[in-house]
């Protein structure tokens, strides 16, 4: 089947999970050659946790105008021009860890221009997505995340061991421009919700409205944005603090384990099979399934929305607290890769929760929302990435190396911890009824 020939809107969806997972390719990637390439120089734990925390310095400065830009300009548009600027970049930037002002600028780089994708996306999917499809359809999108990142583990340590660190960026660049290319012909702004081919694919009132632009598109309905009444919403704040724990855990497991494997189990990552990817495989399938359970308790009327959402945050953020406690307790790859699997793997369930949630009590405004919480997720890879390094740093001195189980003890436990905190706040605070017009 041809790509025009899908009904559009399952286009748009395929196109963003597409798009995801370029973008979390380029994320393991980049901590993979970045490990081999400043441990073969000496580098130490603290200023290899600076350097991957880089990236989300720029990342968390792009969120929210990121988001007041798809508003504004259009999701679509902004989407193409983020990812043009970060493949870019990967191309033309050379991966060497003793120059540190270089990487640091590129990283920075890259971060400010992914920082528009999420937003972007959301905006886009608000527009073509009808609410009885949110759950899965928004879940589909975002599974992309982690098929990325389970593809990059896969395939990049045999690409860096047989091309080196640098043929890491040059295959990201690649595939950036391949999706820019698929978006740049097949993805469109929204029909109008009252043409009646629109009505009959189920576009109307309850979808973001569009209007006629000058050049005959469609954008966005300008309109005046509740700054105050969102950064003072409740609901609002339980989402921030439930998307702050998600990428604390996830970021953290996705920049530290090659380290975990490579000199706390003393394994090579190269030499690992195809197990090392099956976290991010975990993810991508508990992500979907997430996705398919709410909707069928929602359109079933089983549970409310408001309940599905709590009742699949909590289920997934406290069984991912248990796991990722439990987790340096296991001095085996088999036995990592599980308990990893198993956090990662409810924390994609618990995102059926907080992370459509932005839809239901703000579709007009999902990507400002959207931008305000990921700002939080952002915030979450500075503390978590670049904390973990310090603390790595400072257990080396006590224990003497990494191989004692005891110096990542308190790595985990942390956001262990979170995952209960942020659980108990979305119970008490979410709701998934619509609070802003």
């Amino acid at each position: 089947m041809r790509l025009e020939n899908f009904p559009k809107r399952y286009l748009i969806v395929f196109l963003t999970f597409l798009c995801t997972s370029v973008c979390y390719i380029e994320r393991v990637g980049f901590s993979i050659a970045y490990t081999v390439a400043a441990d073969a120089v000496g580098i130490n734990q603290s200023s290899k946790g600076t350097i991957l925390s880089t990236f989300f310095v720029g990342y968390a400065c792009s969120q929210v105008p990121g988001g007041w830009a798809a508003q504004k300009i259009g999701g679509r548009k902004v989407l193409l021009l983020s990812f043009v600027l970060w493949s870019s970049t990967c191309f033309l930037v050379p991966l060497d860890p003793n120059r540190v002002g270089i990487l640091v600028g590129a990283r920075l780089l890259v971060g400010v221009a992914q920082g528009f994708i999420f937003p972007s996306i959301h905006t886009v999917l608000a527009q073509w997505v009808p609410p009885h499809e949110r759950s899965r359809l928004v879940s589909i999108t975002t599974s992309g995340m982690y098929l990325g990142a389970a593809i990059g583990m896969w395939l990049l340590p045999a690409l860096v061991e047989f091309r080196g660190p640098q043929s890491v960026f040059v295959a990201e660049a690649l595939a950036g421009v391949i999706w820019s290319v698929l978006w740049l012909r097949y993805a469109t702004d929204p029909p109008r919700s009252e043409h009646p081919k629109a009505a009959a694919a189920g576009f109307g009132g309850s979808l973001l409205p569009t209007n006629v632009n000058q050049n005959g598109g469609f954008h966005p309905k300008a309109t005046n944005i509740p700054w105050k009444n969102i950064m003072l919403s409740l609901p609002v704040w339980a989402i921030v603090v439930n998307n702050f724990t998600f990428h604390y855990a996830l970021y953290v497991l996705m920049n530290w384990l090659p380290t975990y494997f490579e000199l706390g189990l003393q394994l090579s990552l190269q030499k690992m099979d195809s197990s090392k990817m099956m976290p991010y495989l975990n993810m991508f399938a508990f992500s979907v399934l997430g996705g398919f359970i709410a909707d069928y308790l929602i359109t079933k009327r089983i549970l409310s929305v408001t309940r599905t959402r709590k009742f699949l945050n909590t289920v997934g953020f406290v069984v991912a607290s248990a796991a990722l406690m439990a987790l340096p307790l296991f001095r085996t790859s088999n036995g990592v890769i599980f308990c990893s699997s198993v956090a990662l793997g409810f924390l994609a369930l618990g995102s059926a929760g907080f992370a459509v949630n932005h839809m239901d009590i703000a579709p007009r405004y999902a990507g400002i929302v959207m931008g305000v919480s990921n700002t939080a997720g952002t915030l979450a890879g500075i503390i978590g990435v670049d904390l973990t390094g310090k603390l790595l740093e400072a257990s080396k001195m006590v224990y003497s190396d990494l191989s004692n189980p005891e110096s990542w003890r308190v790595v985990f436990f942390i956001p262990g911890l979170l995952c209960i905190f942020s659980s108990v706040v979305f119970l008490i605070f979410s709701t998934g009824e619509r609070i802003f017009d």
